[in-house]
């Protein structure tokens, strides 16, 4: 080679470095929630999903047979049956789960092989011994429907399933524009109070996920002036927010009727107006994956009650099912 076409090479590569792209063709490339720029040469063929919203995206894109390795929290009472049905190597127990979101066994988790592992951002740990095995890590830090909708961009690029990421994201901006335009005819907006299934003083602040979603269900998180995505408020700073309503997380060991007839908290507005309900299936309601659409319109039918109409559970679950994991897998998770 030529000194000239050599310094012709250069120039180029400098091009594409300057401007973000890859340098060789049918390389991948995406930069993660870390800020981490993560580069495959070809689509991960084994994926070791760590975060059961994630893995919800996996199987939304069609890439379900890409699964070598799952989070511990799928084979769980609660979220089990419905992987199940959509999966018969789930069902069956035959896809292993090499950690969760606390915990991570690396000597299993490199035994499967894997080309990709996804995992939340803040395990830094697990992520340098994972990295440190020469294995691609890809880290999740959600706060918001944006980060959803990069997220679910991000692993069709990693997954070799662009197309469908294009379309998953292009029915969330139509539902987005939707909850927006809605939004901007509601003249009074309760105020909401949310609660996580840790405990009746466990909520969200802003920005989060569901700061997002009641504000475009028509009401206003009485904690959206706390910069914090998960926080914890004392008895009496509840009692001065005095919310209108209050949604509960789906918990085992607190329920509206608890809330309702308590001796201090019957007292609050929500309290007195019966206005305190709780989410179903963590399943459908799952805030950090495009699910959170059928979540809004849940809360917008308890804000907004007038503007949204009667809510039919079962129809609006099987209807967004479908749409996002598709007919085949959509009409296969059981709704009752």
């Amino acid at each position: 080679m030529t000194m000239t076409k050599v310094k012709q090479l250069v120039l180029v590569l400098a091009f594409f470095l300057a401007a973000g792209l890859p340098a060789r063709a049918g390389t991948l490339t995406v930069t993660d929630f870390s800020g981490r720029t993560l580069t495959l040469d070809c689509p991960a063929r084994r994926v070791v999903c760590l975060i059961e919203s994630a893995l919800s995206g996996i199987y939304m894109l069609g890439a379900q047979d890409q699964v070598a390795g799952v989070s511990a929290q799928v084979y769980q009472e609660g979220i089990f049956k419905y992987y199940a049905a959509m999966d018969r190597r789930i069902a069956e127990r035959e896809i292993p789960s090499p950690g969760s979101w606390d915990h991570v066994n690396l000597e299993s988790l490199v035994s499967l092989s894997p080309d990709l592992v996804i995992i939340w951002a803040n395990q830094t740990e697990a992520i340098e011994a994972i990295a440190g095995k020469g294995i691609p890590v890809y880290g999740v830090s959600l706060s918001s429907i944006e980060d959803v909708l990069k997220e679910i961009g991000d692993l069709g690029q990693l997954l070799g399933k662009n197309d469908r990421a294009a379309v998953l994201r292009g029915f969330a901006r139509q539902e987005l524009d939707r909850f927006a335009l809605a939004e901007k005819k509601f003249r009074h907006r309760p105020e909401v109070y949310f609660i996580w299934s840790q405990g009746l003083l466990e909520t969200s602040g802003s920005p989060s996920t569901v700061d997002d979603m009641i504000t475009l269900a028509g009401g206003r998180n009485v904690c959206g002036h706390i910069p914090l995505e998960h926080t914890v408020i004392n008895q009496e700073t509840l009692i001065s927010l005095k919310p209108d309503i209050m949604i509960l997380w789906p918990n085992s060991r607190l329920s509206p009727e608890d809330i309702t007839g308590h001796p201090i908290w019957r007292n609050l507005p929500a309290s007195k107006n019966k206005q305190v309900f709780e989410l179903p299936s963590p399943f459908f309601c799952d805030l950090w994956t495009l699910k959170c659409f059928y979540v809004i319109d849940r809360i917008q039918s308890v804000c907004q009650p007038a503007a949204s109409g009667p809510f039919d559970e079962k129809r609006e679950k099987r209807q967004l099912m479908t749409v996002l994991y598709g007919p085949e897998l959509g009409q296969r998770i059981p709704v009752e």
